[in-house]
Order: C-alpha cells, then structure tokens, then sequence
C-alpha cells in the first residue's frame, strides 16, 4: 500500500524504509505534527493500544480483533458485540468497568460517559487535556469500530412498526463515531465492515499504528456515514406528518464510485455516484466480470437495457443504441429471445448495449459471437463459466466487451427503484419512476374488431417496450419481437414513418404500440397501408374518433389503455 506522504516521507519517518513500529517501540519522530503552545512534536503515526468495538453488524469483526490483539491492543466492547467476541475465543473488557456505570435503560445508554468521550475527544499534545484526564482516571482510546444500529434496514422491512423503527435510531453510537471523527489528529474510527480490510493494510504498515493520512480519511467517511444516517431519520419523520410525499427539503447522498474517463462527449468530465445503500440489483450494484472501464454512456445504456429486460417473466433479450431498445424480444430460451432482438435490426444493433434477465449460457453465448458482430457491452444476473470463455476469447472481442453481472431480477426490485431525479439550470425536477402496471382488465376496445388472441399478446409485448423508448415513441412487434422502433420524433406521424421503414415487409401483420394519443387519423392510415392489423394506445385526443373510424375503415384492431406512458 503506497503512502499518501510519499517514499521520501516514508524513509523519512520509518529510519530510512528499514524500521517498522513494533509494540512497545518509541514511535518515530522524523514526520511531526504542527507542535501545540510550544510543546514537544508528535510522530504523526499513532500505536492502536486501546480499542472500542461496538457494532450491529458483525461481519469480520472477530479476525480484525484478533489482528488488533496482536499488536497488544486493548480490547473494550458493548453488549452483543463482547459476547460475540468471547465466542470468537477473546477476551475484551466490558464497557462497564470503563466507565463504572451500569448500561441503563435497555441498552439506551451505555458508551455516553465521559470515560468514553474523554478517551476519544482529549488531544495527545495537549497537557492541559493530559492532566484532566489524568485526574479523572480517563484512559485515552486509539481506534472505535462502530456501525450503528441498522434504522435504514428496519425502515425497508416489510411490517416493521413505528416503534421498532425508532428504537432502531442509534444515539450512543453516532456520539461516539462523531468524537473519535473529531479528533482524528490521534483517534482512528472504522464505521462499516468494508473498511476492516484497509485498517488491517494500515496497521501491517505501520506495525500496529495508523498514519495521519489514512485517520482524515476514516474521519470523513464517518461524517459521511453520520450524516446519511440523520438524512434518513429525518426523512422517516418528516414523511409521517406530511400529507404530500415531497420533503421541504431534499436531501441527496451519493458515494462516487468511479471517475469516468468523460462525459457524453470527451471535452466533458464525468463521475458516476450511487447510493450508499442500494442492494437490489441494478447498474449500480453490478459487477463487473470483464472488460475495460465503463463510459458514461455505457452506464446509461447499461440501466436502459436493465430497466427493460426486468419487465417481463419469459426470458428477455435487448440491444440498446443511445439510450433508446433497437431490438427486444421474449422466447422460449435465452438464446431465442436473443436471436430475435438481434433480428430486429440488425444494422443497428452493431456497437450496442444487450442486457438478459436471466444467466447468460453457453448456446446464447455462441450466439453473440458470430462473425461481424460486434457488443459494447452486456448486462445480465450471471453468466454461466463457458459463456465467460466464449465471450472474452474472442480475439476482436476480449480487450472491449464488459461483462456485468448483476444478480437475480426480482420483479420486486422494480418497487424499490425509487425517484428520477431531472437537472435543470437552478433546481431539481423530481418524479415517481413509471412503474405502474397497466391493467389490462380496463383496456377498452373501440373498434368493431378485436385483437386476435396472437395480437393481444403483441400488443402486450410492444406497449411494454414503448414504455421504455423516448418519445414521440411508436413500436411496431410481431410474434413477440421487435421489428421497428421511431424514437424521439417530434410530430408522431414522423415516427410512425420510421418504424415503418425500420420494419419494411415485415410490418405485415404486426402490431403497433403508441406511447400517447394520435392527434391525426395520418398515423393510422400509415400504418394499415403497410400492414399493420392491430394498434394499442393510450386514447384522450379530441380527433380519437377520426382514428377510431380509421382503424374500422381498414379492419384495424385498436385498444385504449387510458395510461400514457412519455419518456422525455
């Protein structure tokens, strides 16, 4: 692990590169801090010879205490977490005989000591705060493992009540991690497991010290975790006494995740940040099995073809092409709903985003990698160990295909996926994602013919990825695969025409999905001219009988859903 001060500080501090701080060893004295009212100079590493550990979640804390122990730390713990560590054949001191005071209350309060906050909050440099302590039997305490109690967790469960919620908001725990944040300068604070791995490369380095550097961080991060965990709290109250669900105020908290080598073009820069506590499986919870870094179009496309393929129970295939589905469909098999979309539009679909909701296998594999087709990228809950191989030995593949897995689709997710979120110069837009399903039980039709029984399941089939394309949107699908797509138009009878001319002989006898009204009969008489037999769409247009008189003209089939469904 490189150090943040350089090589030169390192042989500096370290003796010239050979010493490393041992327990019971002076520190090293070369790197100092800033002297306090002409005090003597401090090492900027600070030996871990106390630590606090209370935790909720557990997940490797016995082996970062058996490190800790190593290098001769003294270990203090709460409640489950001591119990926990006893069972892991330890042995740290009860909180308890810290402080001299009983916990209270049912656990409500136990680290709110000065014992406690002493320990964390007195300045090594000062003598001032070293005689208090002194004179209080104020021990100083080096490093706190604290993650607080899981109040985010308990709000997403399904049935929690509003007392288990509350009595899930951690009050000794923030207190504590905020002290320790606090005073950094000598304390360290670890606030959540996935740090455990670099505090144990921090103390390897230092032989059971930490350096300044690497403290400020953990001490942001901490501030970082605080903060969320108050914007969360907030949130819940505030929401139960308001009748709209809009806060007063909004209250964003990303975590960069990766600076992206540019933005929509080279000239911009670009970072991608997501949400501390996402877990279902999207973009930003994927991982990502193979490839070179991801772009910030890729990232769009990538949650375009994921947030598509998770509508539908059959095996799903899509290719995406700026942001918008050139090729879906539903098959039997992975690798026939994949062979479908690829037909589609097969010029298109050259350089495109595909996304799966299901494994992506060995036949579906073999697929992808025939000759003259070329894959951006390809997102799916997991790929099978053939397919890995198939797809990233490829010669004129292996440096640029990504592979991202995302795990299983729960059609629950979609629940889960909360606001969208729209710049604007000065302000925020902000909505609820469209994840309403259409009842198809109020689909009214008005025309004098039904939909077939084949139609009705195009028609299904091709509202569904209308849904998913910008408007102006028009959809042209016939046996559950795509076979035109007018995107983004701005009058509606442009982008009947480009579906059109997308589909060719193949519109005969398929169907067309309309995102909103027609506002002309042209629309409908375009399409009858060049075979489609079956039209779905929303309705509500002042001319709905000039269409509907149309489609009847022609024997079309048309269906009103009363929902629109705009993608801007």
């Amino acid at each position: 692990m490189a150090e943040p001060w350089g090589k030169a500080w390192r042989r500096a501090a370290l003796g010239g590169g050979a010493a490393r701080l041992q327990p019971g060893r002076p520190e090293p004295t070369a790197f100092c801090l800033q002297p306090l009212n002409g005090q003597k100079p401090m090492s900027s590493l600070r030996p871990v010879r106390r630590a606090l550990l209370s935790v909720s979640d557990k997940t490797g804390l016995a082996d970062l205490a058996r490190l800790l122990a190593s290098y001769g730390a003294e270990l203090i713990s709460t409640g489950g977490t001591r119990k926990a560590l006893f069972e892991a054949g330890l042995t740290p001191r009860d909180i308890v005989e810290v402080t001299g005071f009983p916990e209270i209350l049912d656990g409500r309060v136990k680290t709110l000591h000065p014992k406690v906050h002493g320990g964390l909050l007195a300045r090594r440099d000062d003598p001032r705060h070293q005689a208090t302590m002194q004179a209080h039997g104020i021990e100083p305490i080096d490093l706190v493992v604290c993650n607080l109690y899981p109040f985010e967790a308990t709000l997403a469960r399904s049935g929690s009540t509003h007392d288990e919620i509350v009595e899930n908001i951690d009050i000794g725990g923030p207190a504590m991690v905020r002290s320790a944040a606090k005073n950094y300068r000598d304390v360290a604070v670890v606030t959540d497991p996935s740090q455990y791995a670099q505090l144990a490369e921090e103390l390897r380095t230092h032989g059971g010290a930490t350096s300044l550097a690497f403290r400020e961080r953990l001490a942001a991060a901490a501030f970082a975790r605080t903060a969320a965990y108050d914007r969360a709290i907030s949130r819940y109250l505030l929401g139960r006494g308001e009748e709209s669900p809009w806060p007063a105020v909004l209250d964003l908290n990303l975590v960069r995740k990766a600076s992206l080598r540019y933005g929509e073009n080279p000239h911009q820069k670009a970072a991608f940040y997501v949400e501390p506590d996402c877990s279902y499986a999207c973009v930003a919870t994927a991982t990502v099995l193979h490839g070179k870094e991801l772009s910030y179009n890729n990232l769009l496309d990538l949650d375009s073809a994921v947030n598509l393929v998770r509508e539908f129970a059959e095996p799903a295939a899509v290719i995406i092409k700026h942001n918008n589905p050139c090729g879906a469909a539903i098959g039997r098999s992975l690798d026939e709903a994949f062979r479908k979309a690829y037909a589609g539009d097969p010029v298109s679909a050259y350089g495109g985003i595909i996304g799966f909701n299901r494994p992506v296998d060995e036949a579906t594999a073999s697929q992808l990698t025939e000759p003259n087709r070329f894959v951006e990228c390809i997102i799916a809950p997991d790929f099978s160990d053939l397919a890995v191989e198939l797809l990233t030995t490829r010669p004129s593949w292996r440096k640029s295909v990504r592979l991202l897995r995302t795990g299983p689709l729960d059609a629950d997710d979609r629940r889960r996926l909360g606001f969208d979120y729209r710049r604007v110069d000065g302000g925020l837009l902000v909505q609820e994602r469209d994840l309403s399903s259409d009842d198809w039980q109020q689909l009214k039709i008005v025309t004098r013919r039904e939909p077939t029984e084949t139609e009705w399941a195009d028609l299904r089939f091709a509202w569904v990825v209308c849904k998913h394309v910008k408007s102006n949107a028009i959809v042209l699908a016939k046996e559950s695969m795509v076979l035109g797509v007018g995107a983004g138009q701005m009058s509606r009878i442009d982008a009947v025409s480009i579906a059109l001319r997308k589909a060719g002989e193949r519109a005969r006898g398929s169907v067309l999905a309309s995102d909103a009204f027609f506002p002309f009969r042209d629309n409908v008489d375009a399409a009858a001219a060049a075979g489609v037999t079956a039209i779905i769409q929303p309705g509500g247009s002042v001319r709905d009988a000039d269409s509907i008189q149309a489609c009847d003209e022609h024997g079309v089939a048309m269906v009103f859903t009363g929902v629109r469904h705009f993608r801007h």
